[in-house]
């Protein structure tokens, strides 16, 4: 028996990003394609950079969640076109904003594709998700994961990672 798209597509989006738990893998960008082939389902994710350690958990839930809904898959990693933040959709955004991440807030320099090392971290203007200031400084270029850099509200004196655009 084929199993139903829609199914599938609902059993997915209970999936979240293993890091950061508010988010699904579809509001992330992360998960790109469903769809049926002749020998099940065929699930495409994109990392969003290489080498990002939560893609073999994020690989195992995905086939966990297929086979609690009784369907065969695979799941195939697509490294390009390279992930960006363009990707993210808003509702991802705000759930990183209420979570205490502050959300890329850029278009990002990755989406012609082509990769371009122009903008500066420091360059960006950087809110607070606590109490929402502009007064923050970046204290490492590097957070709890390599895609977040850690950052100071210089007015609430509170810590907190930001999501860099790429």
């Amino acid at each position: 028996m084929r199993p139903d798209i829609a199914t599938v597509h609902a059993a997915l989006d209970q999936l979240c990003d293993p890091e950061i738990p508010v988010v699904s893998l579809r509001e992330m960008g992360i998960l790109r394609e469903v769809y049926m082939s002749d020998t099940g389902v065929e699930v495409v994710i994109t990392p969003t950079y290489s080498g990002c350690p939560a893609m073999e958990q994020i690989h195992d839930d995905i086939l966990q969640s297929l086979q609690q809904i009784g369907v065969h898959g695979q799941v195939k990693t697509q490294l390009a076109p390279a992930w960006t933040t363009d990707w993210m959709s808003d509702s991802a955004k705000e759930k990183l904003r209420a979570y205490g991440i502050a959300p890329p807030n850029c278009q990002s320099t990755n989406s012609s594709q082509v990769v371009r090392f122009t903008r500066r971290l420091q360059d960006n203007v950087i809110a607070c998700p606590r109490c929402g200031s502009s007064n923050t400084t970046i204290t490492s270029a590097f957070g709890s994961t390599a895609c977040k850099a850690l950052c100071k509200c210089l007015n609430c004196q509170e810590p907190f990672d930001y999501f860099k655009p790429y």
